[in-house]
């Protein structure tokens, strides 16, 4: 007698801090994910609302989750993802995939992803996702355009939760890493950077236009839907204060080792120049708009 089919086992991270108010209702959504194995770990930075308890009593009662000790005060989600990428050994599962705590995820999310992956001889998978309001407001987030050759200088893949890993790139990625640790943890966006080293590298990246995630917006999100006038009005700001640039740069040195055209992307301070930037316009933000309003700010000295 044979068993039945394999079934892919994916190592979930999951950052938490005060999220109390959803924590049952993702964590069910992802222990509830169909045609896969999953193991949830676990990194809490120092809630103060029960989160971490109630993760613990959880984990007491089901072993697909796994709690890890306190660390350091992070401060922000990138930080704490980069100690689970670190932290958590994932070189028996197949895959690696963020969790963020406030989130829904469709059934059949890290199933899709693997199969597209198979199908695709991919190395990552992520997609778009519905942002949806305590009011009832519902919004597609678009992120499966194109891929531009250098996107991941000036943006992420979309949306961290929707990221599904292979091991065997991750585990390259653990690596680059740990050897370049306070760099790394200088880059406000986990997912940015994870999508920059994977694309840097040329592993195929493949972005779903069909939404498997349920993107919770409210007060607390550190991003959010980043859709809309208002969001705009507060990229222009984070351009104008030089928090773009300097992020942009930060992800370009890291991962300029990997780029044949390393030499001249840079200014004499290590800066992503104006004149690369605008040279290539076409091969950066994979939205039109996104690109004219790089466009825009690059050329009149606002970036």
């Amino acid at each position: 007698m044979t068993g039945g089919p394999i079934r892919p086992r994916v190592a979930v991270l999951l950052a938490t801090y005060n999220g109390m108010r959803w924590i049952d209702e993702q964590m069910r959504s992802i222990l509830h994910q169909q045609g896969v194995d999953v193991t949830v770990f676990v990194s809490d930075d120092h809630s103060v609302d029960g989160t971490r308890e109630w993760c613990m009593n959880l984990s007491a009662k089901d072993h697909r989750v796994i709690v890890l000790p306190l660390a350091e005060r992070f401060g922000g989600a990138a930080r704490n993802f980069f100690r689970l990428i670190r932290d958590v050994d994932f070189s028996n599962f197949d895959y690696v995939s963020y969790a963020d705590q406030d989130d829904i995820w469709l059934p059949d999310k890290l199933i899709r992803a693997h199969q597209w992956i198979v199908d695709e001889s991919a190395a990552a998978y992520s997609g778009n996702v519905v942002a949806f309001w305590p009011d009832g407001r519902e919004q597609m987030l678009e992120k499966a355009q194109k891929v531009r050759r250098y996107d991941f200088l000036f943006e992420a893949g979309g949306p961290g939760c929707s990221y599904v890993l292979k091991v065997s790139e991750a585990s390259s990625f653990k690596k680059f890493l740990v050897e370049h640790w306070e760099r790394a943890n200088a880059v406000a966006l986990h997912d940015w950077l994870t999508y920059a080293w994977f694309r840097s590298n040329n592993y195929r990246w493949l972005i779903d236009e069909s939404p498997k995630i349920r993107y919770r917006q409210h007060g607390g999100n550190q991003i959010g839907a980043n859709e809309g006038f208002a969001a705009v009005i507060r990229r222009l700001k984070m351009v104008r204060s030089g928090w773009y640039r300097e992020q942009s740069s930060q992800v370009a040195r890291l991962v300029a080792p990997y780029l044949s055209a390393s030499s001249r992307i840079f200014t004499s301070d290590q800066r992503l120049s104006r004149r690369f930037i605008l040279s290539n316009i076409s091969h950066t933000r994979r939205l039109w708009r996104d690109r004219a309003v790089l466009f825009m700010v690059v050329l009149l000295g606002i970036y």
